[in-house]
Parts: structure tokens; sequence; C-alpha cells
């Protein structure tokens, strides 16, 4: 009867699957409406993960893995949507070379796909709003190893309100059974989270804004509301990412080198 979905609205789809997603183990009833093909009527790409496995190149099964992320993810609807549709990107990506099967800027991908999937269900436009923003930023962790203080403020500025959950989709995405890349990743991951905290302590990171508003800025440089007291507002804030903390009296100096820089004011 899996086609009479067809006469079912958009909103009551939605309803079911939402409930399905904070039961305590969703993964039973994510299999169930793969192998009936139920999801094929209203979630195509789900089904879509279960790639053809490459005798050479061996990956894991995505479907799968998708399957037990949602399971680690505590039962909040955003974040197990987001680890429902984080991976959705990797069909659409998938390359096999050499080195092995590559999914290059799937991410991007999965976020777009992600935000036309939960449209065409009628989720509310902050839960899909939320959820693009977390599939994006998925994979930005992997590149944490290197991350200076600059990238950890960027990090929690991209991030907002999303930073726990962030963090958490994270963790529940690692699902290798190596048992040392395991305990790295949540070496990592606890390293970055740390670092997270202190910095807060030191910088109340959550309430990071450019260290003078727009009407400083007009006063000073002598001019009226338009592009370029954004331009400078995004200036200070790229430079408050990078050094941390800036007291107003280095804020006009840096706002004088950049106004001087792009002819703009009068000072």
């Amino acid at each position: 009867m899996r086609g009479r979905l067809a006469i079912v609205s958009a909103e009551r789809i939605s309803d079911e699957l939402s409930k399905l997603l904070v039961a305590p183990h969703p993964a039973k009833g994510l299999r169930i409406v793969v192998e009936t093909g139920l999801a094929e009527e209203f979630l195509p790409e789900l089904p879509a993960l279960a790639l053809e496995q490459d005798p050479v190149h061996r990956h894991k099964d995505v479907l799968k893995h998708t399957l037990a992320v949602v399971e680690r993810c505590e039962p909040d609807l955003v974040l197990r949507l987001a680890a429902l549709l984080h991976d959705i990107g990797k069909p659409a990506t998938r390359q096999i070379t050499p080195e092995g099967v590559q999914f290059h800027h799937h991410e991007v991908v999965g976020a777009r796909m992600a935000r036309e999937r939960l449209r065409a269900l009628r989720f509310p436009n902050e839960v899909v709003d939320d959820v693009v923003k977390l599939v994006e930023m998925h994979l930005r962790f992997h590149g944490y190893a290197s991350w200076s203080d600059a990238a950890v403020r960027r990090y929690v500025r991209d991030a907002g309100h999303l930073l726990d959950r962030l963090n958490q989709l994270t963790r529940a995405d690692c699902t290798t059974q190596n048992p040392r890349k395991a305990r790295e990743l949540q070496a990592l991951q606890d390293d970055l989270e740390e670092r997270i905290a202190r910095l807060a302590e030191e910088e109340n990171l959550q309430a990071m804004r450019p260290p003078l508003d727009g009407n400083q800025v007009m006063a000073h440089l002598g001019i009226p509301p338009g592009p370029d007291v954004g331009r400078a507002l995004d200036h200070l804030m790229q430079v408050r990412l990078d050094r941390g903390p800036i007291d107003e009296e280095e804020a006009y100096r840096i706002l004088d080198a950049w106004a001087a820089e792009h002819g703009i004011g009068g000072r």
C-alpha cells in the first residue's frame, strides 16, 4: 500500500517521520521503511545511501553508518534529522580513485539536498535552516589538528546556537571499528571542546561581535549609513576573530588603517 502515500499530506508524513526519529531506537523503523520500499515514496535519499560496494576500494556501508549515527545522537529532532541527512550528498559525489573511494564536497551537496527534501516535507523553516547548517558543517572538525585559536573562534561563531549539537553530531559520526582511530578522534574532540570552554571563559565567545558598533564607525569616519559601514564592521570582526578581544582605542586604529586603505571617510 506504499503508493497510497500519494494522498497523504507532506505535513502528516513529516510528523510521523519526526515521531520515528525521536523514538528510543529509530534505526529499526528506518530500516523497515527502506527495506519495504516505503522510503522511496517520501525520502528516496535514504535508500540511495545503500551504495554498491566496490570490491577493490572497500568502504563502509553509508546507509548502515547513517543509521548508527542517528542512534548515537540524543533524541533531539534537529540533531537526528541532521544525522539522518548528513551523508546524503555521497551518492552524487562518489568517485573511485587510485587512493580509494572519495566524496569531495559531499557536505555542500548534501546541505542543498537536505534543504530541498525538508522543504518538500514542509518542516518549519527554522528546523530546515538548523539541519542544513549542521549538514554543511559536519566535516569542519576533520581539519582540527592544525587549528589556531582564530580557527576555533570561527568554528564557534559559524556554529552559533548549534554548537553543542554540532559537537555531538561530530562525535556520533565516528563509527570506525578501529579502536586506535576511535581513541584518537575522541581525544581530538575532547581537546577542541576544552579549548572552546577555555576561550569562552576568557573571551565570552558566545557574545562575539565587532569591537565597535555601526554608530561608532559612522561617527568616527564621518560617513552615512551604507555598505561601507557593513564592510568596516566585517573587517573589525575578522580582526577580532584573528586576535581575540580588542579594546576600543586599538579598534579605532584598526578602523583608521582600513579606511585609509580603501579611501573611505575623511580621517
